[in-house]
C-alpha cells in the first residue's frame, strides 16, 4: 500500500491480481448486474489509486479495506438508482404498458430453487450462515474467510461442515 500511495502502477496491479476477483463477486452480490458490478470495482480501484495512503494496517488487512471501498461505491450506486427509479406519478396504466419479461420454466426453476437455498441459508445458526454466504456468494476461500473474520482457519471449516450438512437436511427434507 505504501507503493500504491506513491504512485506505483505496477503495486496497483499486484493489488489488483491479488483481490480483483473478491472485489467483483462483492460488487455482484450487491448489485446484481455483470456490468455494473464492473464498474463499481473499476471505480474502486481508481479511489484506491487516489486514496491508497489512507489505509491503515492496525485496523485490518489490505483486503478487508479494500472490499470496504467496494461495498460502499457498491450501496452508493444502488441508492442513486432508486433516487431515479422512482416514479413521478402513480398512474396503473403506465405500470401495465411495461413489457414484462417472460420467464422459461428452467428460468423458473432456477429461481425456485435459489429461493429454497436461501431460506435453508436463512434457518442455519448466524455463524454458519456467515461463513457460507462469504464463501458461495462472497467467493472467498476458507482462509480468506478466517483471516476476514478474525477466527482460526478450523473453525470456518467446520462451521462450513456443519452448516453445508443443516441445509442439505432441510432441502432434503423439502423434496420428501
Amino acid at each position: 500500500m505504501p507503493l500504491i500511495a506513491a504512485r506505483d502502477p505496477d503495486a496497483l496491479e499486484v493489488v489488483y491480481d491479488r483481490h480483483g476477483g473478491a472485489a467483483y463477486s462483492l460488487a455482484y452480490r450487491i448489485v446484481g448486474e455483470r456490468a455494473a458490478a464492473e464498474d463499481v470495482v473499476q471505480e474502486a480501484f481508481i479511489s484506491i489509486w487516489r486514496s491508497g495512503a489512507r489505509y491503515d494496517r492496525a485496523r485490518g488487512s489490505v483486503r478487508s479495506w479494500m472490499l470496504g471501498v467496494v461495498r460502499n461505491r457498491a450501496i452508493d450506486l444502488l441508492r442513486s438508482r432508486t433516487g431515479r427509479a422512482r416514479l413521478d406519478f402513480d398512474d396503473d396504466a403506465v405500470l401495465e404498458q411495461r413489457v414484462a419479461r417472460e420467464r422459461t420454466d428452467d428460468e423458473a426453476m432456477e429461481r425456485e430453487t435459489a429461493d429454497e437455498v436461501r431460506g435453508a441459508i436463512g434457518e442455519l445458526p448466524g455463524e454458519q450462515s456467515k461463513v457460507i454466504a462469504l464463501a458461495y456468494f462472497g467467493g472467498f476461500s476458507h482462509s480468506e474467510i478466517a483471516e476476514m473474520l478474525n477466527v482460526p482457519l478450523g473453525t470456518v471449516k467446520g462451521r462450513m461442515r456443519l452448516g453445508l450438512e443443516k441445509m442439505r437436511s432441510e432441502l432434503a427434507e423439502g423434496l420428501a
